[in-house]
């Protein structure tokens, strides 16, 4: 069974209508075909549109990983010196424990 998008039905059932008003039936073989372009198109630009969302989607995530990474890095750089100096709290990232 074939899925349409919610674009693509709309499209599809205009073209329909327009395909059950012909007259002749060189007409309505001609409206058919015409609805199942709509169609294939509608379903191309649908499947498209997602690879495009899709694709944004993942560099939005990279570009939060990236940031992640640099955040955690200079955190872990801070702890690292604030360990060093014995300062209260902090916490040693080689040792994973707390300065006391």
């Amino acid at each position: 069974m074939i899925r349409f998008t919610r674009p693509a039905a709309v499209a599809l059932s205009g073209v329909l209508l327009i395909a059950a008003a012909a007259c002749t039936e060189a007409e309505q073989n001609q409206a058919e075909a015409e609805t199942r372009a709509a169609g294939e198109q509608a379903q191309d630009a649908a499947a498209k549109a997602g690879e495009v969302v899709e694709a944004g989607a993942m560099k939005a995530a990279q570009a939060v990983e990236r940031g992640a990474g640099d955040v955690a890095a200079r955190l872990e750089q801070n702890q690292a010196e604030a360990a060093a100096e014995g300062r209260e709290g902090a916490i040693d990232p080689a040792t994973d424990q707390r300065v006391r």
